[in-house]
């Protein structure tokens, strides 16, 4: 075997070599540019559609959103392991084969956990 060339390894390096020149190029032209740059009286405004912004720039969000996001990507998740899980199963699935058991315990979990959010109120937005 003879050793691999440094022209071999040039589209590589050149790659390597164009992201962190664009990489730091971005930044670079973020700093002088920016929101933040120093001295300019409209960049340190805040802009809001051409008009004087209206009340607080950062509003507080209920517990009640952040609960309901979090429910939502749990079933979000379970919709994402039941569809590989039926096609990579389905031939044992037509056959019959006792392939269904570990998805009705994942199911049955879910569905505990489910009824356990109901009775505890998470998604009831009143109270």
């Amino acid at each position: 075997m003879e050793p691999e060339s440094i022209t071999s390894y040039l589209p590589i390096l050149i790659q390597i070599l164009l992201a962190l020149v664009m990489g730091f190029g971005i930044l670079f032209v973020s700093h002088l540019f920016g929101q933040r740059s120093r001295g300019n009286q409209f960049k340190d405004a805040p802009y809001e559609c051409g008009l004087n912004p209206a009340g607080k720039s950062q509003s507080r969000f209920a517990v009640k959103f952040y609960v309901t996001a979090m429910l939502f990507i749990l079933f979000d998740i379970e919709v994402v392991f039941m569809i590989p899980w039926v096609l990579v199963f389905r031939d044992f699935i037509a056959s019959s084969l006792p392939i269904l058991m570990p998805m009705a315990v994942f199911l049955g979990i879910l569905v505990i956990g489910l009824i356990y959010e109901l009775k505890k109120g998470a998604i009831e937005w009143e109270g």
